[in-house]
């Protein structure tokens, strides 16, 4: 292969409604930049699958015959394994949503998503960014952009306030790389704020940052709403 050649992303798509994920291997199969290297409608079917394939990003559905997407999450994370996951359902509820990420998952999204934008969204989780739905990233955007009010006791006093900073720029999707150039940091600095959080926060993941990073905001303003 010429060392130029960008190789192409592997999806297993995991979803149990047949046409539904027809219409998917149709759609990605199409693009250069995807290589659908298996697929699953089940638990079962998609951890051995993963087990036998190692794809480089998993493209999940929560409601599965035989148990829930999350615990597919929460396997993936105790095999260790360094498959992206990132989350496709019609459900929007936000506790499935923050559940779905503590367990593991990369992103999560709604099927009423875009083609274009879903071929995106695996593209840049792929390259290590987390995506929530555009729905939750718009209230993420609109706190960040505007005064926070007094804070309120919390978990998000533990971190410093380029610790937060950093953190609100995560749960926008960012990437490090990008968080440095808005903010005037290096990759490498970014990287040991970031760090710094996650350890303050008991965190392990960047998609676990950004959702957390959303629930303290959804509480703090749900106090100053009373």
């Amino acid at each position: 292969m010429n060392p130029n050649e960008i190789k192409p992303i592997r999806l297993l798509i995991v979803e149990d409604h047949q046409i539904t994920r027809l219409g998917l291997c149709t759609l990605l199969g199409s693009c250069p930049q995807f290589e659908i290297v298996g697929e699953a409608g089940s638990v079962a079917e998609a951890l051995a699958a993963v087990t036998r394939l190692r794809p480089d990003l998993l493209l999940l559905d929560l409601r599965l015959p035989d148990g829930s997407g999350i615990e597919v999450c929460r396997r993936l994370q105790q095999m260790n394994c360094d498959t992206r996951v990132l989350v496709l359902t019609s459900y929007a509820a936000d506790d499935l949503l923050f559940e779905a990420i503590a367990a593991g998952a990369d992103g999560y999204l709604l099927k009423e998503i875009q083609g274009a934008q879903l071929i995106q969204a695996i593209q840049d989780v792929a390259q290590g960014k987390s995506i929530l739905d555009p729905a939750v990233t718009r209230r993420v955007m609109s706190r960040a952009q505007n005064p926070s009010p007094p804070v309120v006791p919390g978990k998000l006093d533990l971190l410093s306030a380029q610790e937060r900073r950093v953190v609100a720029l995560v749960a926008e999707g960012k990437t490090n790389k990008e968080i440095g150039r808005e903010i005037g940091l290096s990759d490498k600095t970014v990287k040991n704020y970031l760090s710094n959080a996650m350890g303050k926060l008991n965190l392990t993941r960047r998609s676990q940052a950004a959702a957390f990073f959303v629930t303290q905001s959804q509480e703090k303003r749900s106090v100053f709403d009373l």
